[in-house]
């Protein structure tokens, strides 16, 4: 490893790293630039190593000794190439201070590497004083270490010899090194938490102006073996200046001062090198508000930039009041409440900006249409994003035949329905578009698969085309795009939308490219926000002349610390009760091995098959052969593992097992079965989905693509295997597949858990309770925020590593209030560019993904 001139946070790895291995392993973990390294922060520190005598030693306990070497030798090993030097030493210099007999011991180095065994044996001469730091063991009845830390003490100068450099020029220093504490890291099966911490220790040295140097035994005497016995931000002047250089802080000086905290440059030290366990917790802390602070700042930017926004004012409200009023039920308090605070801000000219989050059938749907007939009413166009086609198709199906169940004739009249300045009338179009028709079509159906796809116009696609792909009315047009509709059909409702004309658009992410254009969008809908992205979310603004107004939902639980923390720029809202004629969902934990409870189970279900209902079979895997759980267009479960238990788990169940085997019970005698995953075809998953609606498949085996979005009503029972591996937030929604229909319902959560276990304790707390709030809170106590909040979905890359949402929620307050404070006086940031390059980072890099 050679010293860069200039290394900075940005530096690659690979341009410091020679060992090319290491490069790809550190990249397998996502270390790729000097400032991943270093915020790859250890998970613990290990306790400092005791100092006992060599009479004191316990097996399996870490411990440091002084100790004097007294006999070396080097043997070839006979069984493989390479040496063994085995070296005697004995703790007399020591032994008496700890008020114990002196005893010997034996240290014992392998290589294939003459070149270590020398240099390590040139070391190690009789007489020499070491400290040395390891794991003892017994080999053959006799004490012994193997690899052992060794830190070798500078005789007198009279006896020193010129030849040898020493580690330490006395037993105190020495001492104050080998039992420091150390940082663990998470490490993988290709780099190991020493290598992690080898590594960035250079690194830091590289900032420090100092050469790499990292120790590696095995390539021999290195040039600079002296370290520090403190960290290295306190190592001297020089290095210390060289860090505050090369780590400049990110937290403004005035709230680093007032909440007590390290500078940043020092915080990397301490943690990745610490002195004591309490100076590694207090960095730590340092790196968590800094987290904190950088979040609420970008969010609070965010909702002072909204707010300068120009949109579209919706002020007609009388299409959304007939929809409502011709409802076939009454809407809850919680619904209305929603639907008059939406009105409210769609009045306005700059944009809206709001999180409704739903229990799963709570009615979010019909509170997304009131807005959408909002705009449509007041001569606007609205676009509903969903995360799946499924689910695109299904609120296309249900939204049209709201709007269907609308008097056209009297609500044209009532609602003065206008289009926007500038739009052509529908006979213009056509005259300018007929002659266009035949060839548009043909270019279109006869075009390659991969053809390139040119932004549709109104001008481009003639009127009737249009009319054809409106699956609403002609005064409320209700289009569907999605990525797999063939190319004709999306240019038709591309054209649609490119021409401003007053409709809905129910979309997945094809609207997203490029391709779509609505230039008199007022309101944006993101369905199932959890699957979507902050940038993805920002996409949307740019299709229109004007910032749409934004309501994003998500029927995750999200527990009240965790919304502020990621959907501070949001206004939120919840509906908490569910409309009338639900029934509560019966939920019971079944163990897999109970075979008397598991046939009770396949009893009821049939039981409900022959009385005309439902029933899901949920499994984590598509097939036996599957290494990692489904990731179709579903996405795939959470799982995890707790690591509670020291025998690997058993295998997960799969689809084609379990559609194989529940077909061969006698419960299920002449009962049809299908199966559905993420890798089915559009339009594999369509006749599926109907064959199972209409009853003629009853029995549906799935991966977790059903999770989001499925409406089958007659369905009242869902199994779902290996639930003891599932997150809290996804088995609630798994379980809101069904019920939907006013009958009595089950959910059984198949577990192979053992009592006691965290997993167990995760199926209590849904079995208990159907509150998804209750349910957010204790899948966040029991996974912990990074497991609920980050990255794991759609590539997204978080910068939160530290901060906990749960017990941090005190923490996240206060750096709210004090960024508030700051940006009250500077809102721009212009005197803390440090502050404001880390925000653009964080708004930038975070998708800010729930799991769901």
């Amino acid at each position: 490893m050679e010293r860069m001139v200039a290394v900075t946070l940005n530096t690659p790895l690979a341009s410091l790293l020679t060992n090319k291995r290491r490069v790809s392993a550190l990249k397998s973990l996502g270390l790729t630039t000097v400032s991943d390294a270093l915020t790859y922060y250890p998970f613990r520190v290990t306790d400092p190593v005791p100092v006992r005598a060599l009479k004191e030693a316990r097996f399996g306990e870490k411990m440091a000794c002084v100790a004097q070497v007294r006999y070396c030798r080097t043997v070839p090993m006979a069984a493989r190439r390479g040496s063994r030097l085995e070296v005697i030493v004995d703790d007399s210099p020591s032994a008496a201070s700890r008020q114990m007999p002196p005893s010997q011991c034996s240290l014992v180095f392998f290589s294939h590497r003459p070149s270590y065994v020398d240099w390590m044996a040139s070391r190690l001469q009789p007489g020499q004083l070491i400290v040395l730091a390891g794991d003892p063991s017994s080999f053959n009845d006799r004490l012994q270490f193997t690899h052992p830390e060794i830190l070798t003490i500078s005789p007198p100068a009279t006896l020193a010899s010129s030849a040898l450099t020493y580690d330490c020029d006395s037993v105190p220093e020495a001492l104050a090194r080998v039992c420091r504490p150390r940082p663990v890291y998470h490490a993988s099966s290709r780099i190991s938490t020493e290598h992690i911490h080898e590594t960035i220790l250079g690194l830091l040295r590289l900032l420090a102006g100092l050469d790499m140097t990292v120790p590696d035994p095995q390539q021999g005497p290195s040039n600079d073996v002296s370290v520090a016995a403190t960290t290295l931000f306190d190592a001297s002047e020089h290095t210390r200046t060289a860090l505050l250089q090369a780590i400049p802080d990110v937290l403004p000086e005035p709230v680093r001062v007032h909440n007590h905290l390290m500078h940043r440059a020092q915080a990397f030290s301490q943690i990745h090198d610490p002195q004591t366990v309490h100076a590694f917790k207090d960095a730590i802390g340092t790196m968590r508000f800094e987290e904190a602070f950088i979040c609420q700042t970008a969010l609070l930017m965010s909702r002072a930039a909204a707010k300068q926004g120009n949109a579209w004012s919706c002020t007609d409200q009388v299409l959304r009041e007939q929809f409502i009023e011709q409802l076939p039920f009454s809407l809850t308090a919680g619904q209305q409440l929603v639907i008059d605070a939406i009105a409210h801000d769609m009045e306005q000219d700059h944009p809206m900006q709001r999180l409704l989050q739903g229990e799963v059938g709570s009615g979010k749907t019909v509170v997304a249409v009131a807005a959408m007939l909002q705009a449509v009413g007041s001569g606007h166009q609205a676009v509903l994003v969903a995360p799946t086609q499924v689910l695109a198709e299904q609120h296309a199906a249900s939204i049209a035949k709201m709007v269907k169940d609308l008097d056209s004739q009297d609500f044209c009249s009532q609602s003065g329905l206008k289009k926007p300045d500038g739009h052509a009338s529908a006979k213009a179009q056509d005259d300018a578009s007929d002659a266009q028709e035949a060839r548009s079509d043909d270019a279109a159906d006869g075009g390659s698969e991969g053809a390139r796809e040119e932004p549709a116009t109104a001008k481009s696609v003639s009127r009737k085309q249009q009319i054809n792909m409106n699956l609403g009315t002609p005064q409320v047009p209700v289009y569907l795009l999605t990525g797999g509709m063939k190319l004709a059909e999306r240019r038709r409702v591309l054209a649609a939308a490119a021409g401003g004309e007053p409709c809905i658009v129910i979309a997945t992410h094809a609207a997203f490219s490029k391709t779509f254009q609505a230039p008199n969008l007022a309101l944006a809908v993101v369905d199932e926000q959890h699957r979507f992205g902050v940038e993805q979310r920002e996409t949307l603004r740019a299709k229109g002349e004007r910032d749409p107004h934004l309501l994003v939902m998500t029927a995750t639980p999200i527990p009240r610390t965790a919304a502020m923390t990621w959907f501070g720029d949001l206004d939120i809202s919840e509906l908490t009760e569910l409309p009338g004629g639900r029934k509560p969902i019966r939920t019971f934990i079944v163990q897999e091995a109970d075979a008397t409870r598991m046939g009770s189970m396949f009893a009821l279900i049939r039981q409900r098959i022959d009385a005309g209902e439902r029933a899901y079979v949920i499994c984590p895997r598509i097939d036996a052969d599957e290494e990692q759980p489904d990731q179709g267009e579903g996405d795939g479960p959470q799982l995890f593992d707790d690591g509670e238990e020291s025998t690997p788990k058993p295998p997960l169940h799969s689809v084609e097992e379990m559609f194989t085997r529940l077909q061969h019970l006698p419960q299920f005698a002449g009962v049809a079965f299908a199966r559905l995953t993420g890798r089915d075809d559009d339009a594999t998953k369509n006749a599926v989905m109907a064959d199972f609606s209409s009853g003629r498949t009853p029995v549906l085996v799935a991966t977790t693509v059903v999770e989001v979005g499925v409406d089958v009503p007659q369905a009242s029972c869902i199994v779902i295997f290996d639930a003891d591996r599932y997150g809290l937030s996804q088995l609630h929604q798994l379980r809101g597949r069904v019920g939907r229909g006013g009958t009595n319902s089950w959910a059984f959560l198949i577990s192979r858990a053992e009592d006691g276990t965290v997993a167990q304790e995760r199926l209590m707390a849904i079995e208990g309770t159907l509150d998804g709030a209750q349910i957010a809170q204790k899948d966040l106590e029991l996974r912990g925020a990074g497991d609920v909040l980050g990255d794991a979905q759609s590539g997204g890359k978080s910068s939160l590593k530290l901060l906990r949402v749960v017990k941090d929620a005190g923490l996240i307050a206060q750096a709210r209030d004090e960024s508030a404070e700051l940006l009250e006086a500077d809102h721009d940031l212009h005197q803390w560019p440090q502050l404001a390059g880390a925000v653009l980072d964080f708004t930038r890099g975070n998708e800010a993904f729930l799991h769901s």
